[in-house]
């Protein structure tokens, strides 16, 4: 636990006992606040008396006694409205932040002595890179926390004394309370739309996710859409001073066609560009006002090695991995870890669960568990990463879109396996390729029994990933991924990675 000291002896407001909202509250009090803690529903609240934590009715509260409110990242903050605390705090005057402003407030006590932070957003690959980098620094011997927006809170991870580095995701909720993020290297992947609902406009979404690295003394961010581009340029055009690293792999073939960031500015261009290949794209370094790369050293080898590398590892499958893993190794190799140990870190990374997660086979048939693409953005990253012929579980509670703009991975498809909410609006665009045959499931176990009947043991990819929220008939995408897992391991002849 991070103890926050910043709040010392004066009164905070905590909404949302969930998970970020709890250990706030525990770093808050043990720093010396005083905490009031609320939450509409009598479940959080629960979990906050069980641990003796101080409940408040906020409703009833006098607000103009508090110096805070910590809002958790689930509650809206501006869309679709405000949420009726954030409403109460304006009124009074008061500040809303989120845990993640509590723990940077914190660390800019320490001075120059504290931990390094490298904070990762985007819509689609941030759970990979977060995974990826992480592993690449314990492998490189630091002590490394790793969470935010995956695995554990970042108040709940271990003391600044004890943390060589800080690894935190964060997604647009998180950096929408958090205005005080300065991390050591920022990373913003992508954007595509998603939590529109919450932000009101894709420029708004793009906006909060540009602050992560707005700030950052390096900046890493991915070109392959005008939206990312565009924060690049803005943070050149401001500042000559920090450095900043932008990733050109082309990912997406439907994206690369129509846009092409080295084409798109010209006149930002140094006349002693260069570039190199890397990772199937190119890696551009630019720093200061030109595009350059550093004449002193290099920052991944150009002799495709690593390429060669990325390319026999099964956990980094996918054209979208060359960004996840460019942007990896710069964060990496901009804290000072050297190229050879950063390539070995590659080829033992063990891969992220739920994110085209290889569970095993039957007879030349794969099994891959992408539960954890919950839009078509991220479901396109793994129809463009498996061989031709693949057997398709998709649906859930739909987002807006729905799968259209996977059209140009349709032919990458033979079976789809529908279920939830969304099957039968996915049954009407897949309906129009009649290479594609079509099985109304319903349920996961039943798509998993069908798709393994009609692949049998020959060479092809059973692929759960849904395009959807997994609210319809499941906790979360977790518990959807954990399910397939259980089924997949009961099929009769299943080998699972890595056994053999």
């Amino acid at each position: 636990m991070i103890r926050i000291t910043t709040f010392a002896g004066r009164r905070v407001a905590v909404f949302g006992l969930a998970r970020s909202g709890l250990a706030a509250a525990r770093s808050l009090l043990v720093g010396g606040a005083e905490v009031a803690c609320w939450d509409d529903g009598a479940r959080g609240r629960d979990a906050a008396a069980a641990e003796g934590l101080p409940l408040a009715d906020l409703r009833e509260a006098d607000w103009s006694g508090f110096s805070a409110l910590v809002l958790t990242p689930g509650v809206p903050l501006t869309h679709p409205e405000p949420h009726w605390t954030v409403k109460r705090a304006k009124s009074a005057g008061v500040e809303v932040i989120g845990d993640t402003e509590l723990f940077f407030r914190e660390l800019a006590t320490l001075g120059q002595t504290r931990p390094r932070v490298i904070g990762i957003t985007g819509t689609n690959g941030k759970s990979t890179t977060t995974a990826l980098t992480a592993h690449l620094l314990r492998h490189a011997g630091k002590r490394v926390a790793m969470g935010g927006n995956i695995g554990e809170a970042v108040l709940g991870l271990s003391p600044f004394a004890e943390t060589d580095v800080y690894v935190l995701e964060l997604s647009s909720y998180q950096i929408d309370l958090t205005p005080g993020a300065a991390c050591d290297v920022g990373i913003l992947l992508n954007l595509s739309p998603d939590h529109l609902d919450r932000h009101g406009s894709m420029e708004r979404y793009a906006e909060v996710k540009g602050r992560l690295v707005a700030n950052a003394e390096t900046a890493i961010v991915g070109l392959d859409d005008s939206l990312c581009w565009q924060i690049a340029i803005n943070r050149l055009e401001r500042s000559n001073e920090r450095r900043t690293i932008g990733v050109h792999v082309a990912y997406d073939p439907t994206r690369a066609s129509s846009f092409d960031p080295i084409k798109s500015a010209p006149h930002l261009l140094s006349p002693d560009l260069k570039r190199f290949r890397n990772l199937g794209g190119d890696l551009v370094v630019f720093t200061g006002a030109d595009w350059i790369l550093r004449h002193d050293e290099t920052i991944l080898p150009d002799d495709g090695d690593l390429l060669a590398t990325l390319g026999g590892i099964d956990t980094l499958r996918g054209p979208h991995n060359g960004q996840n893993a460019s942007a990896a190794y710069c964060a990496c190799e901009s804290l000072g870890i050297d190229a050879k140990t950063l390539e070995e870190g590659l080829e033992s990374y063990p891969g992220l669960a739920h994110r085209m997660e290889i569970l095993g086979s039957i007879g030349a048939c794969t099994y891959v568990n992408d539960s954890k693409a919950t839009n078509a953005d991220s479901t396109a990253k793994a129809l463009n990463s498996f061989a031709a012929g693949i057997h398709w579980i998709l649906g859930g509670k739909s987002k807006d879109g729905g799968i259209e703009s996977l059209e140009p991975y349709f032919h990458n498809v033979s079976h789809a396996y529908l279920i939830g909410d969304a099957a039968e609006q996915f049954a009407e665009t897949l309906a129009k390729h009649p290479a594609i045959t079509l099985h109304r499931c319903g349920t996961l176990a039943r798509a998993v029994e069908e798709a393994a009947h009609t692949a049998g043991g020959r060479p092809a990819t059973v692929l759960l990933s849904p395009a959807c929220a997994s609210f319809d008939q499941f906790k979360d995408f977790e518990d959807r991924g954990d399910q397939f897992r259980a089924l997949v391991a009961k099929l009769p002849g299943f080998v699972p990675y890595g056994s053999v």
